[in-house]
């Protein structure tokens, strides 16, 4: 994380700002009885310290949507809007360390409703965790029909702002206060992982780029769509940072800097689409250095690659004073990505076309995206902490053939899906995920030199899964009812110094009909009476996994693994996702070498 001057540079607010008068349609004020603070998107009523002591600090702005805030289709401009959010959030940033504070970054914004014209817009900001000399700022945006009173969130968003020395004097923030609630404490300890997870995101991001060469060549084919190369869409456009678009200090708004890129972006991907597309996400707005009043601002931007719902447009920004413009040689001060997508009437997507890319830098970007894409993944699902509710069901021997079904169903129809997204490919196995709302998937090919009977025979024994798979501690049979259904108590390993967690599955087997039918080992948590959960554990749940085994020849087959990962799952395959581990890998080529070996033993 960069704590380089951002492209508003010295986005320090000049707090006359709060008593001017404000535009049409405008009232932004420090609220002195806030409503509360951004709470994963929610908004809270509270004290800080649980005394009464000291209000949390809550910056809160309300805008009127104009006609000058919107595009030709009567929406809400997102540049507009991106301006709104950084301005609301350095606010609220100063606010809490007194002094002039600059942007290093904005990140992770999914925009879930169209604004329009007439609406009421609400911006709320908080700072949610001080570090030493950054902190972060969440952000909520939420949009009111002045008609009907309906209130829907627009978006949540996290930017980073750095305290500005004065002077000399090396800055150090005060500690955000606490007050007493789960939800509070929970926020605190989130922004911590998140910087976290930013300060390894380029460690990750270098580990991924060094495995996905691999993928250059595997890009998802669309029948009957173009093929068109990204090339095709780089737009190049320049603004004069004139005094409108400045501070008190002379430097260039950070909102007014992501605006203008938005624009750039917006382009780009409306050369890709051939038609106007809709910005989804934005992946991080990354501020490098200042611009000043006066300088020229060159903004670069061009598709790095398309996915099955979504395309990626990267940003480049560089500044050049007088001097610098003259010898064609500028300062790169921002890059960001953007995430568009296009959907047709009644929410059917504009078919994509299929990419390629003609230059170096053109592989180099597209493979790139691959790699943001899934660190993306990682952090939404690692972060989400979604509520899912209950996934076991209940075990019943006298309805096990509905259960059986109803486990074996669920996998096939998984195994089935055409949007699987290859993550990492090595000799003998494959890495694919598949991302459908706020569930994610995942698929492990293995090709194995064994009888795909054999294979099955060995796998469909959960007992023997501690043999090959570190995550499995140890596997109990607490009931079998039959030849195809088993009940097994499985335990697994503690992770990142938290308790263990425990399983309760039921293992549902069936061999294929007829020869070009695979073999299946369908899996799914359920609950037992006789194995209730147990202190030292956590009760996690898994609610679709299993291997479907088709044989090559009579000496050779393809075992495919998939699992629809929950939140109890989540914490044995994330560093993997992320890019901090190969532990899917690892335990891949272990569980090939398990079947070969044994095979090998038996024969």
């Amino acid at each position: 994380m960069s704590h380089s001057c951002a492209g508003s540079g010295s986005m320090s607010r000049d707090r006359d700002y709060l008593r001017s008068p404000p535009a049409p349609g405008c009232f932004a004020q420090v609220q002195e009885e806030p409503e509360g603070p951004v709470l994963n998107g929610t908004v809270e009523t509270r004290l800080a310290g649980g005394s009464g002591a000291a209000e949390v600090q809550v910056v809160q702005m309300c805008q009127l949507v104009l006609p000058c805030h919107a595009n030709h289709l009567g929406e809400l401009d997102a540049g507009q809007l991106l301006k709104w959010m950084d301005t609301i959030a350095c606010l609220a940033a100063e606010r809490h360390a007194g002094i002039a504070c600059v942007t290093a970054s904005m990140d992770d914004i999914q925009f879930e409703e169209t604004v329009r014209v007439s609406q009421v817009i609400n911006i709320k900001a908080k700072v949610n965790r001080a570090f030493n000399t950054s902190m972060e700022v969440g952000i909520c945006v939420s949009v009111q029909d002045v008609l009907t009173g309906v209130l829907k969130r627009v978006c949540v968003a996290l930017s980073t702002f750095v305290g500005k020395p004065v002077g000399g004097e090396k800055v150090r923030l005060s500690p955000v206060e606490l007050v007493d609630s789960a939800e509070e404490h929970l926020e605190h300890s989130l922004a911590s992982e998140r910087r976290r997870l930013r300060l390894y995101n380029q460690q990750a991001f270098n580990n991924l780029m060094q495995d996905c060469h691999a993928l250059k060549g595997v890009c998802i084919r669309r029948d009957g769509a173009p093929l068109k190369s990204t090339e095709s869409t780089c737009v190049e456009s320049i603004e004069l940072v004139l005094p409108p678009h400045a501070n008190h200090h002379g430097n260039t708004f950070g909102g007014q800097i992501m605006a203008w890129m938005e624009n750039a972006a917006t382009v780009a991907a409306s050369r890709m689409f051939g038609s106007y597309p809709t910005l989804h996400a934005v992946d991080m707005f990354k501020f490098r250095g200042p611009s000043t009043v006066g300088d020229r601002l060159v903004f670069k931007a061009v598709v790095n690659n398309v996915f099955q719902t979504s395309m990626e447009v990267g940003v480049r920004v560089e500044a050049y004073n007088c001097g610098e413009w003259k010898q064609g040689r500028g300062r790169h001060i921002n890059s960001a990505f953007l995430i568009y997508h296009w959907a047709g009437s009644q929410g059917h997507h504009h078919p994509f076309p299929n990419v390629t890319f003609t230059t170096k830098d053109g592989e180099r970007r597209y493979l790139a995206a691959i790699v943001r894409k899934r660190i993306r993944m990682a952090r939404k699902h690692i972060l989400s902490f979604k509520d899912e509710g209950p996934l076991s069901v209940p075990w019943d021997k006298s309805n096990q053939v509905y259960l059986g079904y109803n486990n074996v169903a669920a996998l096939t129809v998984l195994a089935g899906k055409q949007s699987w997204e290859a993550s990492s490919l090595q000799k003998k196995i494959g890495i694919f995920v598949n991302e459908e709302q706020d569930w994610l998937s995942l698929k492990v090919e293995m090709e194995v030199e064994a009888q795909a009977f054999h294979v099955f025979s060995l796998l469909c024994d959960l007992r023997l899964r501690p043999h090959w798979d570190r995550h499995y501690s140890s596997c109990e049979e607490v009931e079998q009812a039959d030849e195809e259904e088993t009940v097994y108590h499985v335990k697994c390993p503690t992770v990142n110094g938290s308790r263990g967690r425990d399983f309760v599955i039921l293992l549902s087997k069936r061999q294929p009909c007829k020869d070009s039918d695979p073999y299946v080992v369908a899996l799914r948590s359920v609950t037992v009476a006789t194995v209730p959960p147990q202190l030292e554990y956590i009760r996690g749940e898994a609610q679709c996994a299993g291997f479907l085994i088709h044989g090559n020849s009579h000496t050779s087959c393809k075992v495919s693994y998939y699992n629809q990962v929950t939140s109890g799952v989540l914490p044995y395959v994330a560093g993997n996702i992320a890019g901090w581990s190969k532990s899917m890998e690892e335990t891949a080529l272990s569980c090939i070498a398990f079947l070969e070996d044994n095979i090998k033993t038996a024969l």
